[in-house]
């Protein structure tokens, strides 16, 4: 029989459905709605799918295409991924809010207009809300807020393009924008802050790591994913991009290696590899977008097992702090194997996911000749070794023993991460299924006897550099504590100022209204000295007075007139 729903669509029936039922028969529309929705997808076909018909604009509500499908195909595996490693959750809020962002997701990047997307859009952004809510804490409220600010503005600044982008070009279909206008300047904003540009990034760093373990997870695989499949289709050439994607594989890195909570490692980790994604969609080329879109689908699969491995962590011990950790190993050792498999993705290992995939957008920026960007990109690959690949399983698993004796994840969990290591290890072992799916055919071949020697030379350097100076106790210790980031702006720095400029407001305030009173104390006075009982204009004036003065007035109104003669 021939299915044909609109993606989204079955993620929002499920959710309806997860509201009215209870237990085993919960759990099965949670696991059933994404392998539905993943046969759905397969059997969709043609180019423009769904539409619907508003106020005489025919709007898209389904555009298949190969860069739409590849992202949905993706978004339906970490979905089932993500919902099985949740399974021992029995929170009816977090599951349904899991499925309203699983399917808004879905919706936003299959979208074929940008009035669509803006609903899905905003969608996105409540839903995702509550799986940092779900946690209970101070910490994971005020985060809430700070991360829901961020999404509005981001929501505004679509609103606010997409009205001007129909005032100028009279549709709201979208395919390749460009820098060209205000609007263009707008959108890219807006798909920026999803994609965590700089200084627009804080909401990603200070939100993930407050999420439950399994809402993290969910949140790592789509908000961004999102920004990028609307960067990859809007904005591809755009040279700008490039230096914006160069700077977030950098700067993150130096924030990884001081900081001591492991969750808030990955989510930096995370900055790190949106960044090779927007520097290949900056290079545009065919190699550059289909690495971009490849790291992209790689980075959910091996991203979505570290976090896993850390939110079965904090699962079982309830620690997520590197200082505080150590020696798991002993009592997770699945997790612990689980975790070091998504560490060498991550790390481009060779036979691992991200070794397939990164090596593209090198291999596109050295074919553009950007020389520059290509070393920065290789000091950021090296970077990403030391606090993913080494930092990571070291100090959670290895290290010093801490003494924490737990059991190991629960089965559901163990389940996730291990289907998770399995696409990693078979993307990197046959790369080709995925390079079929890509948006261009792809004539690329990453197992070169020179790649594979340039990466394992960087590797190895890599780590001899992270033993050195650990033994010589010149790496940075794993020490409670706050770092400073950009939010320390908008933490600090404009709630200062805002202070000073209230209280300047007010002195300004009293100032004028003392002022004021002043003034209207001294009119009151000079009208009673003139118009009072006794002031001058009210007392009578003599006959002859009031005579002179009617001639002076009348001579004066002669003498004018005789001048105005004159002059004509």
């Amino acid at each position: 029989m021939m299915i044909d729903l609109p993606p989204f669509l079955i993620f929002y029936i499920a959710a309806l459905f997860v509201l009215g039922t209870n237990g085993r028969l919960r759990f099965a529309i949670l696991l059933l709605a994404p392998l539905f929705g993943l046969i759905n997808l397969l059997f969709l076909e043609g180019e423009t799918v769904h539409t619907l018909s508003l106020f005489g604009e025919v709007l898209t509500i389904t555009r298949l295409d190969r860069l739409s499908f590849l992202f949905g195909f993706l978004f339906h595996i970490a979905a089932f991924l993500g919902l099985i490693f949740s399974l021992h959750v029995k929170d009816r809020v977090q599951q349904v809010a899991g499925l309203l962002y699983v399917g808004s997701a879905l919706g936003a990047v299959f979208a074929g207009d940008l009035l669509t997307l803006l609903v899905f859009w905003e969608i996105l952004a409540f839903t995702s809300v509550f799986l940092i809510l779900a946690r209970g804490t101070a910490r994971s409220y005020g985060a809430s807020v700070r991360y829901l600010v961020f999404q509005v503005f981001s929501g505004v600044l679509l609103f606010s393009g997409t009205a001007l982008y129909f005032y100028e070009r009279g549709s709201f279909s979208f395919n390749e924008i460009g820098l060209v206008d205000l609007s263009s300047w707008l959108l890219l904003f807006a798909f920026g802050i999803k994609s965590a540009f700089p200084f627009f990034h804080n909401w990603l760093t200070d939100a993930y790591p407050e999420a439950t373990p399994t809402g993290t997870v969910l949140l790592s695989s789509f908000t961004t994913k999102v920004g990028i499949c609307l960067l990859a289709r809007s904005y591809p050439g755009t040279e700008l991009l490039i230096y914006i994607g160069v700077f977030m594989a950098m700067f993150p890195i130096f924030y990884a290696v001081i900081e001591n909570d492991l969750r808030r490692v990955l989510s930096y980790s995370l900055i790190n590899q949106l960044g090779f994604m927007i520097c290949g969609i900056g290079i545009g080329t065919e190699m550059g977008i289909n690495g971009a879109v490849a790291h992209a689908f790689n980075d959910v699969i091996f991203k979505g097992l570290l976090f896993m491995s850390m939110g079965a962590v904090l699962f079982r011990s309830g620690k997520m702090d590197g200082s505080a950790l150590g020696g798991l190993y002993k009592s997770m050792p699945w997790t612990t194997g689980f975790c070091l498999v998504g560490a060498a993705s991550i790390s481009a290992f060779p036979l691992f996911s991200g070794f397939v995939s990164k090596s593209m957008v090198m291999v596109a920026v050295m074919e553009e000749h950007y020389f520059t960007v290509w070393l920065a990109l290789l000091f950021a690959s090296a970077g990403v070794f030391h606090h993913a690949g080494i930092k990571i399983p070291f100090f959670a698993f290895f290290a010093h023993d801490s003494g924490i004796r737990c059991k190991e994840a629960p089965r559901n969990m163990l389940l996730a991460m291990g289907l998770s290591s399995a696409i990693c290890i078979f993307n990197g072992i046959y790369p080709y299924l995925l390079y079929s799916y890509l948006p261009y055919v792809v004539s690329y071949e990453p197992y070169t006897f020179a790649h594979v020697l340039t990466q394992l030379q960087l590797l190895f350097f890599s780590a001899l550099a992270f033993c050195f100076l650990n033994l010589f106790s010149l790496y940075p210790p794993e020490l409670p504590g706050v770092n400073l980031d950009f939010e320390w702006t908008y933490r600090k720095v404009i709630p200062l100022i805002a202070w000073r400029v209230l209280l300047l407001c007010r002195l300004i305030r009293r100032f004028f209204l003392e002022y004021s009173a002043f003034v209207f104390d001294e009119f009151v006075s000079a009208l009673y000295r003139y118009h009072g009982p006794r002031g001058i204009v009210v007392h009578s004036w003599p006959t002859g007075v009031m005579v002179f003065g009617t001639i002076l007035l009348l001579g004066s109104c002669l003498f004018v007139y005789f001048l105005n003669t004159v002059i004509n």
